[in-house]
Protein backbone atom coordinates (compact mmCIF):
# COMPACT_ATOMS: atom_id res chain seq x y z
CA UNK A 1 0.00 0.00 0.00
CA UNK A 2 1.19 3.43 -1.68
CA UNK A 3 0.99 6.45 1.07
CA UNK A 4 1.91 9.57 0.35
CA UNK A 5 2.26 13.17 2.42
CA UNK A 6 2.95 16.40 1.76
CA UNK A 7 6.29 16.59 0.72
CA UNK A 8 5.40 13.96 -2.31
CA UNK A 9 2.84 16.45 -3.77
CA UNK A 10 3.58 19.76 -5.94
CA UNK A 11 1.01 22.24 -5.07
CA UNK A 12 1.73 23.82 -8.31
CA UNK A 13 -0.28 21.29 -10.16
CA UNK A 14 -3.45 22.35 -8.86
CA UNK A 15 -3.22 25.76 -7.68
CA UNK A 16 -2.01 26.75 -11.35
CA UNK A 17 -5.41 25.55 -12.16
CA UNK A 18 -9.13 27.03 -11.97
CA UNK A 19 -11.18 24.66 -9.61
CA UNK A 20 -14.89 24.18 -9.84
CA UNK A 21 -16.60 22.39 -6.91
CA UNK A 22 -20.14 21.33 -7.88
CA UNK A 23 -22.30 20.96 -5.33
CA UNK A 24 -21.85 22.84 -1.20
CA UNK A 25 -23.27 20.37 0.92
CA UNK A 26 -21.01 18.99 3.65
CA UNK A 27 -17.91 17.63 1.41
CA UNK A 28 -18.72 21.07 -1.37
CA UNK A 29 -17.94 23.43 1.31
CA UNK A 30 -14.93 21.64 2.88
CA UNK A 31 -13.33 21.13 -0.50
CA UNK A 32 -14.35 24.51 -1.33
CA UNK A 33 -13.03 26.50 1.88
CA UNK A 34 -10.12 24.49 1.91
CA UNK A 35 -8.79 24.73 -1.32
CA UNK A 36 -9.71 28.64 -1.12
CA UNK A 37 -7.17 28.90 2.16
CA UNK A 38 -4.56 26.98 0.38
CA UNK A 39 -4.18 29.72 -2.21
CA UNK A 40 -6.46 27.85 -4.91
CA UNK A 41 -8.62 29.83 -7.53
CA UNK A 42 -11.99 28.22 -7.03
CA UNK A 43 -15.48 28.73 -7.90
CA UNK A 44 -18.70 27.22 -6.40
CA UNK A 45 -21.27 25.72 -8.97
CA UNK A 46 -24.70 24.88 -7.28
CA UNK A 47 -28.29 26.07 -8.22
CA UNK A 48 -29.74 29.16 -7.10
CA UNK A 49 -31.24 28.38 -3.19
CA UNK A 50 -29.74 27.89 -0.01
CA UNK A 51 -26.52 25.99 -0.80
CA UNK A 52 -26.25 29.49 -3.09
CA UNK A 53 -26.35 32.06 -0.08
CA UNK A 54 -24.24 29.75 2.12
CA UNK A 55 -20.97 29.71 -0.11
CA UNK A 56 -21.41 33.51 -0.56
CA UNK A 57 -21.90 34.04 3.00
CA UNK A 58 -18.47 32.80 3.11
CA UNK A 59 -16.85 34.47 0.43
CA UNK A 60 -16.83 32.22 -1.98
CA UNK A 61 -17.55 33.30 -5.86
CA UNK A 62 -20.39 31.12 -6.71
CA UNK A 63 -21.66 30.59 -10.23
CA UNK A 64 -24.51 28.11 -12.14
CA UNK A 65 -23.03 25.17 -12.25
CA UNK A 66 -22.22 25.02 -16.42
CA UNK A 67 -20.64 28.63 -16.16
CA UNK A 68 -18.41 27.29 -13.50
CA UNK A 69 -17.54 24.21 -15.49
CA UNK A 70 -16.65 26.49 -18.51
CA UNK A 71 -14.34 28.72 -16.11
CA UNK A 72 -12.54 25.95 -14.80
CA UNK A 73 -9.32 23.21 -16.00
CA UNK A 74 -11.03 20.85 -12.82
CA UNK A 75 -14.05 20.05 -11.76
CA UNK A 76 -14.80 18.33 -8.47
CA UNK A 77 -18.50 17.05 -8.75
CA UNK A 78 -19.74 16.47 -4.74
CA UNK A 79 -23.85 16.67 -5.48
CA UNK A 80 -25.16 13.82 -4.21
CA UNK A 81 -24.62 10.27 -5.86
CA UNK A 82 -27.95 9.99 -7.40
CA UNK A 83 -28.08 13.62 -8.66
CA UNK A 84 -24.58 12.93 -10.07
CA UNK A 85 -25.55 11.49 -13.54
CA UNK A 86 -28.10 13.70 -14.27
CA UNK A 87 -26.32 16.94 -13.48
CA UNK A 88 -23.64 15.77 -15.70
CA UNK A 89 -25.34 15.51 -18.80
CA UNK A 90 -26.74 18.27 -18.32
CA UNK A 91 -24.38 20.75 -17.23
CA UNK A 92 -21.14 18.78 -17.03
CA UNK A 93 -20.38 17.25 -20.11
CA UNK A 94 -21.52 19.55 -22.69
CA UNK A 95 -19.06 22.32 -21.51
CA UNK A 96 -15.61 20.15 -20.31
CA UNK A 97 -13.55 20.96 -22.91
CA UNK A 98 -11.08 17.80 -23.96
CA UNK A 99 -7.76 17.31 -21.50
CA UNK A 100 -10.13 18.67 -18.32
CA UNK A 101 -9.86 16.84 -14.70
CA UNK A 102 -13.20 15.71 -13.86
CA UNK A 103 -13.03 14.71 -9.64
CA UNK A 104 -15.33 12.59 -7.61
CA UNK A 105 -15.67 12.00 -3.78
CA UNK A 106 -16.92 9.19 -3.89
CA UNK A 107 -16.42 6.13 -7.06
CA UNK A 108 -20.22 4.98 -7.11
CA UNK A 109 -21.02 6.75 -10.53
CA UNK A 110 -17.65 6.04 -12.49
CA UNK A 111 -17.77 2.39 -11.14
CA UNK A 112 -21.11 1.17 -11.44
CA UNK A 113 -21.32 3.20 -15.22
CA UNK A 114 -23.55 5.81 -14.35
CA UNK A 115 -21.31 8.41 -16.11
CA UNK A 116 -19.20 7.71 -18.41
CA UNK A 117 -16.54 10.82 -19.47
CA UNK A 118 -15.27 10.82 -23.23
CA UNK A 119 -11.28 8.80 -23.01
CA UNK A 120 -10.10 13.02 -23.70
CA UNK A 121 -10.86 13.61 -20.05
CA UNK A 122 -8.86 13.25 -16.84
CA UNK A 123 -10.97 11.13 -13.87
CA UNK A 124 -9.79 11.05 -10.76
CA UNK A 125 -10.97 10.46 -6.99
CA UNK A 126 -9.88 11.80 -3.52
CA UNK A 127 -11.92 10.55 -0.78
CA UNK A 128 -11.46 11.57 2.40
CA UNK A 129 -12.39 9.28 4.99
CA UNK A 130 -14.20 11.53 7.17
CA UNK A 131 -17.48 13.43 6.88
CA UNK A 132 -16.89 17.51 5.16
CA UNK A 133 -17.37 19.19 8.40
CA UNK A 134 -14.68 16.62 9.75
CA UNK A 135 -12.39 17.53 6.50
CA UNK A 136 -12.79 21.26 7.49
CA UNK A 137 -12.76 21.26 11.10
CA UNK A 138 -9.43 19.14 10.71
CA UNK A 139 -7.65 21.89 8.42
CA UNK A 140 -8.69 24.63 10.28
CA UNK A 141 -6.72 23.46 13.31
CA UNK A 142 -3.61 22.90 11.33
CA UNK A 143 -4.49 18.89 10.77
CA UNK A 144 -6.22 16.66 8.23
CA UNK A 145 -8.13 13.89 7.73
CA UNK A 146 -6.71 10.13 5.46
CA UNK A 147 -7.93 10.41 1.85
CA UNK A 148 -7.66 8.18 -0.96
CA UNK A 149 -6.62 8.93 -4.04
CA UNK A 150 -7.59 6.73 -7.04
CA UNK A 151 -6.91 7.39 -11.22
CA UNK A 152 -9.49 6.41 -13.64
CA UNK A 153 -8.75 7.80 -16.97
CA UNK A 154 -5.57 9.56 -17.32
CA UNK A 155 -4.97 11.17 -21.46
CA UNK A 156 -2.63 13.92 -20.09
CA UNK A 157 -0.44 11.55 -18.03
CA UNK A 158 -0.37 13.89 -15.30
CA UNK A 159 -3.28 12.83 -13.58
CA UNK A 160 -2.04 10.99 -10.32
CA UNK A 161 -0.35 14.51 -9.63
CA UNK A 162 -3.16 16.96 -9.63
CA UNK A 163 -5.19 14.49 -8.11
CA UNK A 164 -2.24 14.42 -5.40
CA UNK A 165 -1.56 17.93 -5.18
CA UNK A 166 -5.69 18.73 -5.21
CA UNK A 167 -6.02 15.86 -1.74
CA UNK A 168 -2.90 17.86 -0.49
CA UNK A 169 -4.61 21.37 -0.44
CA UNK A 170 -7.63 20.08 1.24
CA UNK A 171 -5.66 18.44 3.99
CA UNK A 172 -5.17 14.89 3.20
CA UNK A 173 -1.34 15.28 2.76
CA UNK A 174 -1.43 16.18 6.54
CA UNK A 175 -2.75 12.58 7.73
CA UNK A 176 -1.92 10.95 4.56
CA UNK A 177 -2.76 9.83 1.40
CA UNK A 178 -3.71 6.37 0.21
CA UNK A 179 -3.26 4.87 -3.65
CA UNK A 180 -6.23 3.07 -4.41
CA UNK A 181 -8.88 2.39 -7.40
CA UNK A 182 -12.41 3.18 -8.20
CA UNK A 183 -13.49 -0.30 -7.52
CA UNK A 184 -12.29 -0.59 -4.21
CA UNK A 185 -13.16 2.49 -2.35
CA UNK A 186 -16.32 2.04 -3.73
CA UNK A 187 -17.30 -1.30 -2.80
CA UNK A 188 -15.24 -1.05 0.63
CA UNK A 189 -16.86 2.21 1.42
CA UNK A 190 -20.75 0.98 0.55
CA UNK A 191 -20.23 -2.50 2.43
CA UNK A 192 -18.91 -0.32 5.64
CA UNK A 193 -22.05 2.45 5.45
CA UNK A 194 -24.29 -0.90 5.25
CA UNK A 195 -22.61 -3.44 7.71
CA UNK A 196 -20.96 -1.69 10.15
CA UNK A 197 -21.07 1.97 10.59
CA UNK A 198 -24.42 2.58 9.40
CA UNK A 199 -26.84 0.26 8.90
CA UNK A 200 -25.37 -2.80 11.61
CA UNK A 201 -24.50 0.18 14.05
CA UNK A 202 -27.99 1.68 14.14
CA UNK A 203 -30.00 -1.41 13.70
CA UNK A 204 -28.11 -2.58 16.98
CA UNK A 205 -28.47 0.37 18.97
CA UNK A 206 -32.29 0.28 18.08
CA UNK A 207 -32.52 -3.64 19.07
CA UNK A 208 -30.48 -3.34 22.03
CA UNK A 209 -33.00 -0.55 23.62
CA UNK A 210 -35.94 -2.48 22.46
CA UNK A 211 -34.55 -5.79 24.76
CA UNK A 212 -33.98 -3.86 27.59
CA UNK A 213 -37.64 -1.78 27.13
CA UNK A 214 -39.48 -5.07 26.59
CA UNK A 215 -37.96 -6.49 29.54
CA UNK A 216 -39.59 -3.49 32.04
CA UNK A 217 -36.22 -1.52 32.27
CA UNK A 218 -37.47 2.81 31.97
CA UNK A 219 -36.72 3.61 28.17
CA UNK A 220 -34.02 6.19 29.76
CA UNK A 221 -31.43 3.72 30.92
CA UNK A 222 -32.30 1.81 27.82
CA UNK A 223 -30.95 5.04 25.85
CA UNK A 224 -27.91 6.00 28.17
CA UNK A 225 -26.74 1.96 28.02
CA UNK A 226 -27.41 1.36 24.21
CA UNK A 227 -27.07 4.83 22.18
CA UNK A 228 -25.20 7.73 24.72
CA UNK A 229 -22.29 5.57 25.71
CA UNK A 230 -21.68 4.37 22.18
CA UNK A 231 -19.55 7.28 21.55
CA UNK A 232 -17.48 7.17 24.45
CA UNK A 233 -16.48 3.46 23.48
CA UNK A 234 -15.98 4.53 19.83
CA UNK A 235 -13.65 7.30 20.85
CA UNK A 236 -11.77 5.34 22.49
CA UNK A 237 -11.26 2.80 19.48
CA UNK A 238 -10.68 5.39 16.93
CA UNK A 239 -7.92 6.87 19.24
CA UNK A 240 -5.96 3.45 19.36
CA UNK A 241 -7.99 0.36 18.24
CA UNK A 242 -9.92 -2.33 19.76
CA UNK A 243 -7.32 -3.14 22.29
CA UNK A 244 -6.84 0.21 23.66
CA UNK A 245 -10.58 0.41 24.24
CA UNK A 246 -10.38 -2.67 26.55
CA UNK A 247 -7.55 -1.43 28.32
CA UNK A 248 -9.52 1.16 29.53
CA UNK A 249 -13.00 -0.67 30.63
CA UNK A 250 -13.61 -2.87 33.58
CA UNK A 251 -12.27 -6.29 33.96
CA UNK A 252 -16.16 -7.51 33.75
CA UNK A 253 -16.60 -5.40 31.22
CA UNK A 254 -13.96 -7.01 29.48
CA UNK A 255 -15.27 -10.82 29.90
CA UNK A 256 -18.53 -9.99 28.91
CA UNK A 257 -17.06 -8.38 25.71
CA UNK A 258 -14.99 -11.48 24.72
CA UNK A 259 -17.78 -13.97 25.38
CA UNK A 260 -21.15 -12.40 24.29
CA UNK A 261 -19.78 -10.44 21.27
CA UNK A 262 -19.10 -13.31 19.46
CA UNK A 263 -22.98 -14.38 20.13
CA UNK A 264 -24.37 -11.57 18.34
CA UNK A 265 -22.75 -11.79 15.40
CA UNK A 266 -22.96 -15.29 14.06
CA UNK A 267 -21.97 -17.59 11.81
CA UNK A 268 -25.42 -16.10 10.12
CA UNK A 269 -24.77 -12.48 10.84
CA UNK A 270 -21.77 -13.63 8.82
CA UNK A 271 -23.22 -15.48 6.15
CA UNK A 272 -25.51 -12.02 5.59
CA UNK A 273 -22.54 -9.76 5.58
CA UNK A 274 -21.02 -11.86 2.70
CA UNK A 275 -24.37 -11.46 1.32
CA UNK A 276 -24.39 -7.83 1.63
CA UNK A 277 -20.93 -7.72 0.02
CA UNK A 278 -21.87 -10.15 -3.40
CA UNK A 279 -25.07 -7.82 -3.76
CA UNK A 280 -22.54 -5.14 -4.00
CA UNK A 281 -20.06 -6.17 -5.61
CA UNK A 282 -22.46 -7.57 -8.65
CA UNK A 283 -24.07 -3.97 -8.82
CA UNK A 284 -27.51 -5.55 -7.33
CA UNK A 285 -27.48 -2.74 -4.76
CA UNK A 286 -26.75 0.12 -7.14
CA UNK A 287 -29.62 -0.97 -9.43
CA UNK A 288 -31.78 -0.74 -6.70
CA UNK A 289 -30.83 2.25 -5.54
CA UNK A 290 -31.04 3.62 -9.36
CA UNK A 291 -34.64 2.53 -9.43
CA UNK A 292 -35.32 3.62 -5.71
CA UNK A 293 -34.53 7.22 -7.06
CA UNK A 294 -36.74 7.05 -10.34
CA UNK A 295 -39.61 5.96 -8.80
CA UNK A 296 -39.00 8.91 -6.40
CA UNK A 297 -37.56 6.94 -3.32
CA UNK A 298 -40.48 5.47 -2.01
CA UNK A 299 -39.23 2.84 0.44
CA UNK A 300 -36.53 5.51 1.28
CA UNK A 301 -39.18 8.06 2.42
CA UNK A 302 -40.70 5.30 4.49
CA UNK A 303 -38.00 3.87 6.36
CA UNK A 304 -36.56 7.09 7.23
CA UNK A 305 -39.99 8.06 8.48
CA UNK A 306 -40.12 4.88 10.59
CA UNK A 307 -36.40 5.37 12.00
CA UNK A 308 -37.66 9.19 13.03
CA UNK A 309 -40.71 7.85 14.73
CA UNK A 310 -38.75 5.34 16.79
CA UNK A 311 -39.22 5.88 20.50
CA UNK A 312 -35.33 6.22 21.05
CA UNK A 313 -35.54 9.63 19.51
CA UNK A 314 -38.21 11.06 21.74
CA UNK A 315 -36.39 9.69 24.61
CA UNK A 316 -33.03 10.94 23.31
CA UNK A 317 -34.46 14.42 22.33
CA UNK A 318 -35.33 14.80 25.99
CA UNK A 319 -32.28 13.16 27.85
CA UNK A 320 -29.86 15.56 25.84
CA UNK A 321 -31.52 18.96 26.60
CA UNK A 322 -29.90 18.27 29.70
CA UNK A 323 -26.57 17.86 28.42
CA UNK A 324 -26.28 21.69 27.35
CA UNK A 325 -22.41 20.72 26.23
CA UNK A 326 -23.44 18.83 23.21
CA UNK A 327 -24.20 21.67 21.55
CA UNK A 328 -20.83 23.72 22.08
CA UNK A 329 -18.26 23.14 18.96
CA UNK A 330 -20.44 21.19 16.88
CA UNK A 331 -19.21 20.52 13.64
CA UNK A 332 -22.57 20.49 11.46
CA UNK A 333 -24.35 24.20 11.53
CA UNK A 334 -26.53 23.59 9.18
CA UNK A 335 -27.12 27.76 8.58
CA UNK A 336 -23.78 27.52 7.99
CA UNK A 337 -22.25 24.29 5.97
Amino acid sequence: MNILYDRDAQLDHILSKKIAIIGYGSQGHAHALNLRDSGADVVVGVREGPSWKKAEASGLKVMPVSDAVRASDVVMLLAPDEAQPAIYRQEIAPHLRSGAYLAFGHGFNIHFGQIQPKPEINVFMVAPKGPGHLVRSEFSKGSGVPMLLAIHQDPSQDTTQVGLAYACAIGGGRAGIIQTTFREETETDLFGEQVVLCGGLTALIQAGYETLVEAGYSPEMAYFECLHEVKLIVDLIYQGGIANMRYSISTTAKYGDVTRGPRIITEETRRTMRQILQEIQSGQFAREWVLENQANRPVYRALLRKGEEHPIEEVGKRLRSMMPWLQHDRLVDHDKN
